[in-house]
């Protein structure tokens, strides 16, 4: 949750210091960025907690996985920025991978790539 409120600061103030200093068009995009960098905040919040409680419910994991899938997809049409589409790229690996895992029989997939491209995308979307 605190991971999730962090990235909620900075897209704030994302938005003041890009509505500040750029055109509307720039604009939408940054705030596309923002927008889509909390909504995967909140789908790797998810999926920590599935993989928490998997035990409990296994198929939350899969239902986590495909949300920040939705979310990349998402993100991929908004931008042009090599970083943000590195930081997508390395999301995309670490959701494959716990996606594998999973398939595989593992309960408790390692997901710290997941969270640590995640954060990156949460500071590409942040000007500054």
């Amino acid at each position: 949750m605190k991971r999730r409120r962090t990235i909620a600061v900075a897209a704030a103030t994302a938005a003041f210091a890009v509505s500040t200093l750029a055109g509307c068009g720039a604009l939408d995009k940054a705030m596309d960025c923002v927008k889509t960098a909390d909504a995967i905040a909140t789908s790797v919040d998810k999926l920590t907690q599935a993989v928490n409680d998997a035990s409990n419910d296994p198929t939350k994991i899969e239902e986590a996985l495909n949300s920040i899938d939705t979310e990349l997809g998402n993100l991929k049409n908004t931008t042009d920025n090599a970083d943000l589409s590195k930081a997508v790229d390395d999301l995309n690996k670490g959701v494959d991978s716990v996606r594998t895992a999973v398939k595989n029989g593992d309960t408790t997939p390692d997901i710290k790539p997941v969270t640590d491209a995640a954060t990156e995308i949460g500071k590409v979307c942040t000007p500054g």
